[in-house]
């Protein structure tokens, strides 16, 4: 979660959870789906539509930041519905929320779940009337060119949104590929139909400081061609977009206006810029606008229009775009008689494939973390929107087991943004930008993983020399503290204890690739500096608290609080309880440290029957409480498995559960906190098919407790991993046995190595805990 007091006001409104039938999977799905019999309980099979099962509405509302509109998996456009932003704008992260009931337009590219805003390129909106230059006042439709929204009224499903616009009775239709949008709007009778392109339009936006556009361009091409480009200045500073506008009918007239002025000539330039393209229309006359975007220049945009968009055939676009999303989908198929955890399954995978996005054109061309032009070997794809403090932990575990053709690329781009950027290591990367969200680099723990893994094609040798720069060199956030007197000290650095502890992570990720390329003395020092974390331990109060330059615990302290005075935090987006389990990586240790096994265990069981009591100033990322246990921030994902390390498996279970199936919800607010491109849907993805990775570079899974009965993954070359569980009733949710491939499984984790060729587990599963499963000292995970 991204937590940018700075740039946006928290808001913790209560959206109302009646929206939730309307968002129900297939009750607002076009006949085409419903055709199909989408939503029947039924187990899946090879036959069933997969996008039937996906609610896209679950998200957006609540804190989820998610998006309603058109994408295909990874892709660079986001063609989708902007809502007016209220003054609680934190929700509005994605340009579009649930509560909100007016329609600004539709823009081309937006953030899946993000705790900051941005993007929202482009917008074009569609209507009738009076010319109306301007989105008017707030929640007011008809003040201006925004329109009322009934939701009601929309359509969605993976590859295609469609709403209908009573206001202007205009039928609007969207759909996409990789780099372009396609729109499809049916107009009623009328002399004054125009399609108004405002590139003004961003996601921070005030009626006395305007938008975050620096400057805007738009040069008309043709009779039905615009190219347009602007930047802004928001969360990425200075970050580049460009586009090339095709309408399917040539304009009858086309305007160009700057600053509300209007402006002669087939081009303009300046800071408010908007292009009007005017129309007489017969009654359901249909015009389409079909869109490509390059981050490097007009002539790209062109190129990735011209590669994507041969002809006008909406539905052609439209049923590839959804073909895609099946294939994806697919990859993972879960049988369950539970239609609401099915729903809730296939709407999180379609989630985590909605980050990171392609940052590159046809040509091969992208705009590098350095501003410059730069071009991609033959065959390779460049990534950017890493929200990399929440994915390292679920998310890019999961790309390992179903996404082996995108993980080299993936890495790839990460190394080179260390190269090209000045700031080094990507922390929060976006579109050639570091917008250096959040605590830690944890494009350390993603490029490692993949090492580990096995993964090849990767240019380890360069990572590793960019890792060592940040870990050896850097002034970068109070690590040099940590390297040289092996802590933060807490008046000198906010968030000092966060910052250690994922310091520490990132020391343990690295040595592991200086390991394995030969650098055995970077490897012993890095690995015996991931243990800091042992000088915050306050045996007293049996937390990690900070400390202050003299070595002295700050004060005053209270476990419920973010850190020791207003102005410094300790904790990043978290207090001490949910801190106090934050290592991750060397589990054993920290158990001993804590004071063994039973010690550890009934500090677990505190954390989650704790009051769920916060101070007043805690920010809304800690949410989803069960005790102090906070798992709309991702600080916590890892915690529940830690019974796991003690042989208290069982009690891992019951957690697991508990989470799976009361914090994830099909309704509009059924995410616990914000999506964060896609790391909360993961979290879901793993835990309901029965495992996690509490430490991704290990490479090892740790069993939770399997929602479903069946499940199939579908891993590289055909290989397939299968779990059948053996449950007497839905209440079976404790592990009693394990076996894979007919032999006995008896430890309660397993090894990517173990799995990547494939095989089958079989999991006898029991209503009751106390079967020994987990519990033997060697079968226990490792650290």
């Amino acid at each position: 979660m991204s937590s940018i007091a700075k740039l946006n006001q928290w808001s913790r409104r209560d959206v109302l959870r009646g929206l939730g039938a309307v968002g129900a999977a297939g009750a607002v799905m076009p006949a085409l789906l419903r055709a199909q019999g989408a939503v029947t309980g039924a187990p899946a099979t090879e036959h069933e539509d997969l996008l039937s099962w996906v609610n896209i509405r679950l998200g957006t509302g609540g804190h989820g930041h998610t998006y309603p509109g058109a994408s295909v998996p990874f892709g660079m456009v986001q063609l989708s519905p902007d809502t007016s932003r209220t003054a609680d704008g934190w929700d509005w992260c994605s340009g579009y929320h649930l509560s909100q009931n007016t329609l600004l337009g539709f823009s081309h590219t937006h953030l899946s779940g993000t705790g900051c805003g941005d993007l929202l390129d482009f917008l074009l909106v569609p209507r009738t009337g009076p010319l109306k230059l301007d989105r008017g006042e707030t929640d007011k439709p008809g003040s201006g060119y925004g329109q009322a929204l009934k939701h009601e009224n929309e359509q969605m499903h993976p590859g295609y949104y469609s709403v209908k616009l009573e206001e202007t009775g205009i039928f609007a239709e969207l759909t996409a590929t990789e780099h372009t949008g396609m729109h499809r709007y049916s107009f009623p009778a009328s002399d004054e139909s125009y399609l108004l392109l405002d590139l003004n339009h961003s996601y921070y936006w005030d009626v006395k400081e305007g938008t975050s556009v620096q400057w805007a361009e738009a040069t008309q091409i043709d009779d039905h061609t615009v190219l347009v480009g602007h930047s802004t200045k928001a969360w990425g500073d200075g970050r580049l977009m460009y586009g090339a506008f095709e309408f399917s009918r040539p304009f009858d007239r086309l305007e160009f206006y700057v600053d509300g002025q209007k402006v002669e000539g087939k081009s303009a330039k300046g800071k408010a810029v908007k292009i009007v393209a005017h129309y007489k229309t017969a009654a359901g006359e249909k015009i389409l606008v079909r869109a490509g975007l390059s981050g490097v220049s007009t002539e790209g945009a062109q190129k990735n229009l011209a590669a994507e968009q041969k002809d006008w055939n909406f539905e052609a676009t439209c049923k590839k775009a959804e073909q895609i999303w099946r294939e994806q989908l697919a990859k993972i198929q879960v049988e369950t008689a539970n239609k609401e955890h099915k729903t809730v399954f296939y709407t999180s995978l379609y989630h985590t494939m909605l980050g990171p996005t392609l940052f590159d054109d046809v040509d091969g061309k992208y705009r590098g973390m350095d501003g410059q032009v730069h071009e991609l070997k033959a065959g390779q794809r460049n990534y950017t929107t890493f929200s990399l403090w929440d994915t390292f932990r679920a998310e890019h575990p999961l790309f390992t087991l179903i996404h082996p053709d995108r993980v080299p690329d993936i890495v790839n781009s990460l190394i080179r943004m260390a190269v090209e950027s000045k700031d080094g290591m990507p922390v929060w990367p976006l579109q050639g930008k570091e917008t250096g969200c959040m605590t830690g680099y944890h494009s350390a723990s993603v490029i490692a993983e993949a090492m580990m893994k096995g993964y090849t094609g990767i240019d380890y040798p360069t990572a590793l020399k960019a890792m060592k720069k940040r870990a050896f060199e850097d002034n970068y956030r109070g690590i040099q503290f940590h390297r040289t007197i092996g802590y933060i000290p807490a008046d000198v650095e906010e968030e000092s204890v966060s910052k250690s502890l994922e310091y520490c992570y990132a020391d343990w990720a690295i040595a592991h690739v200086a390991e394995r390329l030969g650098e055995k003395e970077t490897a012993a020092t890095l690995n015996e500096r991931s243990h800091n974390y042992r000088n915050y331990w306050d045996p007293k109060t049996m937390f990690l608290r900070a400390k202050m330059k003299d070595g002295s615990f700050a004060t005053p302290f209270d476990p419920l609080e973010m850190g020791h005075t207003n102005k410094y935090r300790d904790y990043t987006e978290s207090n001490a309880w949910q801190t106090a389990f934050g290592v991750q990586h060397d589990v054993s240790n920290f158990i001993k440290l804590v004071g063994g096994e039973k010690t550890f265990t009934a500090r677990l069981d505190e954390l989650f029957n704790q009051s769920s009591k916060l101070p007043a100033d805690a920010p809304p990322d800690i949410a989803g409480l069960i005790g102090q246990y906070a798992h709309g921030n991702e600080p916590s994902h890892h915690i529940a498995y830690l019974y796991a390390y003690t042989g208290e498996q069982a009690k891992t279970a019951e957690r697991i559960h508990q989470i799976n199936t009361t914090l994830y919800t099909n309704t509009p607010d059924g995410i616990a906190g914000n999506e964060d491109v896609g790391q909360m849907s993961a979290w879901f993805v793993l835990s309901s098919i029965g495992f996690y990775s509490v430490a991704p570079v290990s490479t090892n899974y740790i069993f939770g407790s399997p929602l479903f009965d069946r499940v199939k993954i579908k891993l590289a070359g055909g290989k397939e991993l299968a779990l059948e569980m053996k449950k007497p009733s839905e209440k079976a949710i404790y592990i009693d046995r394990v076996s894979f491939n007919g032999k006995d499984h008896k430890q309660s984790w397993f090894s990517h190595a173990d799995v990547v060729k494939g095989g089958r587990f079989t999991i006898a599963m029991s209503e009751k805990p106390g079967s020994d499963f987990g519990r033997a000292p060697e079968a226990r995970p490792r650290s």
